[in-house]
């Protein structure tokens, strides 16, 4: 009979074996971890603008505020990310061709989901987050448009080929509702995906004055959208029949709430990850019991329309 010392050697060489396998299996999840998602910080990210208010040489605003850079307002609440569409037979009576890619680490946000973008199209983007009430995904920036590398392009005309591209696309059919969120009795309509790509406004005219009278009031306003959605019986019926694509709609006004204000330095194309070309005031501040950037941005430019000669100081200090 063998005793329990005899036994312990293979016993703990075998534990030994066992703990090295998992080890390496560990190993190799990790490494498959950190293999990056290809679409992973694309979007072109804006730095918080510093800004300054107790210094006589620099306010931290551009010194070429009102001529260099296009403003983005009111830049709406919501999950940054891309909407990628791929190739796909029968455009544009395709089926599910596009996906959205979260911003950080470029994961799929939902399920493929059809639109009426064309093939090999990359937005930048900003998701509702009551989309699924109101169906609307925002669109900041164009990065690529069927194929074409509209991110090489300047500012200006990058936005403007968003809203042309846009305008000119077909508007989606209502699809049938999503089911209704679990324990709930409701039978309002609910989007599956978002169908409404609504362009974030831009603004040419970033001189004080414009600032003051119309981008910062912009930038803290709520946006009021109608979007068509079906129109309910006045019986109880299958969800999925009752809302389908070929009843009759209604519009209805949905708020979206604004977060801030962009800017985008006018001559430069769209660089991916954090960059220094755009720069982000946002609306509430980050650190609790400070005051919001837009707040102090408001307060610098009206400083600069009240003494121009201050940005000859900005400018000479650079």
């Amino acid at each position: 009979m063998l005793s329990a010392a005899s036994e312990g050697p293979s016993a703990a060489q075998g534990d030994a074996e066992d703990t090295s396998k998992k080890g390496e299996k560990k190993k190799h999840r990790k490494r498959k971890k950190r293999k990056a998602n290809k679409w992973a910080d694309k979007c072109m990210y804006a730095e918080l603008l510093e800004m300054v208010e107790d210094s006589a040489w620099s306010d931290g605003l551009p010194a070429d505020l009102e001529t260099g850079w296009v403003a983005v307002a009111p830049v709406p609440v919501g999950k940054r990310c891309l909407a990628v569409t791929h190739q796909s037979p029968g455009y544009p009576n395709a089926g599910p061709n596009t996906t959205l890619r979260s911003r950080l680490q470029g994961k799929s946000l939902l399920p493929p989901f059809p639109s009426s973008l064309p093939p090999s199209t990359i937005l930048d983007c900003i998701l509702d987050p009551n989309w699924a009430e109101n169906g609307i995904l925002h669109v900041l920036d164009v990065v690529q448009w069927k194929g074409q590398e509209v991110g090489d392009c300047e500012t200006a005309f990058r936005f403007w080929w968003r809203d042309t591209r846009l305008s000119e696309l077909p508007p989606m059919p209502l699809p049938p509702s999503a089911p209704p969120a679990e324990n709930t009795a409701s039978i309002s309509y609910c989007f599956p995906y978002p169908i409404a790509l609504l362009p974030v406004p831009y603004h040419t005219d970033t001189s004080p004055g414009s600032l003051i009278s119309s981008i910062i009031p912009s930038a803290r306003a709520t946006r009021y959208v109608p979007i068509h959605i079906p129109t309910p019986h006045s019986f109880p019926m299958d969800i999925d029949m009752q809302f389908g694509s070929g009843n009759s709609t209604h519009p209805v006004t949905f708020e979206v709430a604004p977060d801030g204000l962009l800017l985008y330095v006018a001559q430069a194309s769209y660089e991916p990850g954090t960059s220094p070309l755009s720069s982000w005031v946002p609306i509430h501040a980050y650190d609790e019991g400070r005051e919001g950037p837009l707040n102090v941005f408001e307060r610098l430019v009206r400083r600069r329309l009240a003494n121009p000669a201050s940005v000859e100081v900005n400018m000479d200090a650079d």
